[in-house]
Parts: structure tokens; sequence; C-alpha cells
């Protein structure tokens, strides 16, 4: 009962087959064989040498390329600080030049101020001199009102209290003091 209990890899009533072999030697054998005379054919042929020889120069392209890379790194961080140089020096320029722009901006207004106070002293200067020749202008036409005024009162005066007699005697007296 255990039998049926089992699978089993046994078919019932199968027949079992010789091996296969050839010059006395079964499949693996030859397959033994085979490998050993491709191993035989690889050496004679030198394979492994090619194989080396082919892994030699792709390690010397590797090597080259790594030369290469490590040469274009060398060059990149040299740019690189070459650039982080640069990019220091134009700030300080930046600053300087803010510095220069704050002072020359400083040297405007103080000129500014300068030029607005002698334009203030200019203008004053010149608007007392208007109003004085102003005061001059009306004292003198005062004093030419005045002038004519007094000479209309002279004239009425003298017209009044005297007549051409009373002048006659005056006017050679006058004459007579200037010879």
């Amino acid at each position: 009962m255990a039998e049926a209990t089992h699978a089993s890899t046994e078919a019932i009533g199968a027949v079992e087959h010789a091996a296969p072999a050839a010059l006395g030697m079964d499949a693996t054998m030859w397959v033994a064989l085979a490998m050993l005379i491709v191993m035989g054919i690889a050496l004679w042929a030198k394979v492994p040498a090619m194989i080396g020889a082919a892994l030699d120069k792709k390690i010397a392209g590797i090597k080259d390329q790594l030369d290469a890379a490590q040469n274009l790194r060398k060059q990149a961080e040299a740019i690189k600080a070459e650039y982080e140089a640069k990019a220091k020096a134009a700030a300080k320029d930046a600053e300087a030049m803010k510095e220069a722009a704050a002072e020359e901006a400083t040297q405007i207004v103080a000129k500014a101020k300068a030029d607005a106070t002698a334009l203030i002293a200019r203008r004053t200067k010149s608007a007392e001199e208007k109003i004085g020749a102003a005061e001059r202008a009306a004292i003198a036409e005062v004093r030419a009102k005045a002038a004519a005024a007094a000479t209309a009162a002279a004239t009425m005066l003298i017209a009044s209290g005297h007549d051409a007699k009373a002048d006659k005697p005056l006017i050679d007296q006058t004459i007579s003091t200037l010879n």
C-alpha cells in the first residue's frame, strides 16, 4: 500500500534504453573531449593572448579617458577659480563704483546748494540794486516835481508882486554884477 501513496517516475511497463556510446565513450565524455579540443585550439591560436591584448587595449583607452577627464576636471576647477576671482573683483568694483557714485552725488548736492546760495545772493543783490535805482528815480522825480512846484510858486509870487518896471532895475543890477 505504500507504493500507491507515492508517485513513481517509473512508467508501468516502461522499457529501459541503452545509453548511446561511440568508440566506448558516452555523450558526457564526448562533450568533455570537444571542450578539450576547443580549448587546445584556442591556446594554439593564442586566443587568451588576443583577449588579454584586447582587454589591455580597452584598459589603456579607459585610462586615457580617465586622464582626459582628470585634465578636464582640473581645467574646470581652474576656470571655476578664475570666475570666482572675477566675481569677487566685480563685487569689489561694484562696491567701489557705488562709493564713487555716492561721493559724486554728495559733491553734486553740495555744488547745487552752493550754486543755489550764490544765485539767491545774486538775485538779492540785483533786487536791492533795482530797489535802490527805483528809490533814486523816485527821489529825482520828487525833486523835479518839487522844483517845478517851487518854480511855479515863485513865478506866481513874482508875477503878482513885480511888473516890468520893477524888474528893469533888478535886471540891470544883475547884469552889472556879471561884468
